[in-house]
Formats: structure tokens, C-alpha cells, sequence
């Protein structure tokens, strides 16, 4: 399809394709080795494929989870083949079985982000993220207030400053870290825009430098336990200070077709917007059926709501573009961006 739609604002405008699944799609297998389709090719240079030939709109960047025991040739191949498509690369560094909060696995996490840091400055992607300031879902996991949040900052600060030292990453051509949190259960402790801005602040303060910024995912606004309009102001406030990051365009609980956020992705995008300092956004939606999220789905029957009404996951993702691209659009011709 040749695009029809243009955007406008001068934005970074991309995907994460989450919605292939995890499993089958995103996840290297025992022997490091990326999902393929059929044909022989990458899943995820195949999907971005499908997304840039079929969209209306062309993304110009993408945003890939990636695993620090990938098969080298495999990730070669991997943003090799993104590249081609034209599309800047984005890091989302995946960390588990080690808790970052843990003084005792500080080596297990600071190793595995080496690796993910290292790999993308060998590759030449755009930013690195993560959501590395607590272990996913874990069992037994508590909610940190006082004495041990404070506690679980500075132990995230050792660990971060640490991986970026080590790796060399604020002396290369990557100009940020972004951090994520993630709502109350996924995470127990990091479960929305003001805790996590505490750790990010904290970081950038030991650093000596503005590196750590916040990346504000609607879908995690939504499901935090703040309001819309506490959201807006943590935004504004969070860019004023120089510390707000990549934007996620993203459905609340659902995590899947964009007309289920129930006004978060709007009045999110649109605090975002108004701080002058939006940069990037990316569409981002899960399959409602992928293995490695029933956990998720146990926890809240509504992640495995079926959004798509009758449409495959790509023309869902790609509808999700549409529609983020006019509200980007109409958001510089109201004069807000």
C-alpha cells in the first residue's frame, strides 16, 4: 500500500511488535536462535515488513524486546533486516531471574544488562529501555513504602549507574536510558509515574547527568491507582525537570485494541504533547492468547479480552498507528505540539 496518511509533527512514530506474542514470536529459543516464519524469515523483520508495506502511515522506528542470550548471527540478522526496512532501532532490555532490589543479585542483573547495553552500541540502535527496576511478577514480592523503598531506589541507582559505567553507554552515541514501571501486580513496588520518577531522579543525580528518563506508557497510567489529571501533572513536572522519554501509546488492562483505553492514550499523548519534549511514540498492543503472558491473564481476566472485533492482530496494530497518527496530527494543528 502506498501511504495516504502523513504525519505531520516532526515525532519518531513507531511499533513494538508485542503483538506477535512472546512465545512463537519475540523470545529466542534454548539455543538463542529468533522465531522465523515459514519462509525462513525473522518474525519480527517479517511483521515490521507487513506493517510498513500495509500501514497508511509509514513508522519510521520500531522498538524490539531483546534477550541477552540471543544467538549473535541472529541478532545481526535481526536489526540488519529492521534497518532495511528503513526503520530506526529501539532496545527494550529484558532482565530475569534476579531481582534488581536484591543486594545479592546486583551481579546477576548488572550482567545481563551489560550484555543488552553492550549489543546495542555494538549494533547502533537509537535508545535503550527497560523495565529493570524490579523482577516481573515475582512470588512472594511485596510492596516496598519507607525505609525499604527508599532501600530498593538506592539499590536500583548502584545497579544502573553501574551497568551504564561499565558498559560504556553514556559515552557513546545512545542519549538516554528509558526507564518503565509497570502496574500493580506486574510490579509491587514501581507501579506508576511518581515511584518510578523517584528512582530516575535518584539515578540521574548520582550519574551527574540527565541520562535516565521516564518512559510514560499509557496502559500503566491507566492501570497505576492515579488519576488521569494526577498523571497529567507528573508529566508535566517529570519533563519540566528534563526526565521524560519515549511514549507508549497503549491500552489499559486489555493491552490490545486502542479503542479500549477509555481516554488515557488521549489525555496522556495530550500532557506529553503540551510539555514541548515529546520525542518518540510507539503503538504497542499484546495477544491476548500469548503463553508467556497467562500469568497476567490470571491476574486480570481482562488481558484476555479478544479487542480485534474480527480483524488479525496486524491490521489491529496497524489501525492503532492510523489513529495515533491523527491525534498526533491534530495535536499540532490545535498548536499543542
Amino acid at each position: 500500500m502506498s501511504q495516504t496518511l502523513t504525519l505531520k509533527p516532526t515525532i519518531a512514530f513507531g511499533v513494538v511488535p508485542t503483538h506477535i506474542k512472546f512465545v512463537g514470536g519475540l523470545v529466542p529459543d534454548a539455543d538463542g536462535n529468533f522465531p522465523r516464519e515459514g519462509d525462513g524469515r525473522l518474525s519480527i523483520v517479517a511483521e515490521m515488513e507487513r506493517i510498513c508495506r500495509q500501514s497508511p502511515v509509514r513508522p519510521t522506528c520500531t522498538q524490539i524486546p531483546f534477550f541477552a542470550g540471543a544467538n549473535e548471527e541472529d541478532i545481526e540478522e535481526l536489526i540488519s533486516g529492521l534497518k532495511a526496512l528503513d526503520l530506526a532501532v529501539h532496545l527494550i532490555m529484558m532482565v530475569g531471574g534476579a531481582n534488581p532490589m536484591n543486594p545479592a543479585d546486583e551481579d546477576a542483573v548488572v550482567s545481563q544488562l551489560v550484555t543488552s547495553l553492550t549489543a546495542a552500541q555494538k549494533h547502533g540502535v537509537v535508545s535503550v529501555s527497560s523495565t529493570s527496576i524490579e523482577e516481573w511478577m515475582k512470588a512472594g514480592e511485596t510492596r516496598r513504602d519507607g525505609a525499604d523503598f527508599n532501600a530498593a531506589v538506592a539499590q536500583n541507582v548502584k545497579v544502573h549507574v553501574r551497568a551504564a559505567k561499565e558498559s560504556g553507554l553514556t559515552e557513546s552515541s545512545i542519549a538516554a536510558w528509558h526507564i518503565e514501571f509497570l502496574r500493580p501486580g506486574e510490579f509491587k513496588t514501581f507501579t506508576d509515574l511518581n515511584r518510578a520518577w523517584t528512582f530516575v531522579k535518584a539515578a540521574n543525580k548520582a550519574l551527574g547527568k540527565n541520562y535516565f528518563k521516564l518512559l510514560i506508557d499509557a496502559a500503566h497510567c491507566g492501570d497505576s491507582g492515579l488519576s488521569i489529571e494526577e498523571n497529567q501533572k507528573l508529566i508535566a513536572d517529570i519533563a519540566a525537570a528534563d526526565h521524560m522519554g519515549i511514549y507508549h501509546a497503549s491500552s489499559k488492562t486489555t493491552r490490545g485494541c486502542l479503542s479500549t483505553d477509555d481516554g488515557w492514550i488521549g489525555a496522556t499523548l495530550h500532557a506529553a504533547a503540551k510539555t514541548g519534549k515529546l520525542e518518540t511514540v510507539f503503538v504497542e498492543l499484546f495477544h491476548h492468547e500469548d503463553p508467556a503472558l497467562e500469568g497476567l491473564r490470571n491476574m486480570d481476566s481482562g488481558h484476555g479480552i479478544d479487542t480485534r472485533d474480527g480483524r488479525s492482530y496486524t491490521q489491529t496494530t496497524i489501525d492503532g498507528l492510523v489513529e495515533t497518527a491523527h491525534r498526533l496530527n491534530n495535536l499540532q494543528a490545535r498548536g499543542i505540539l
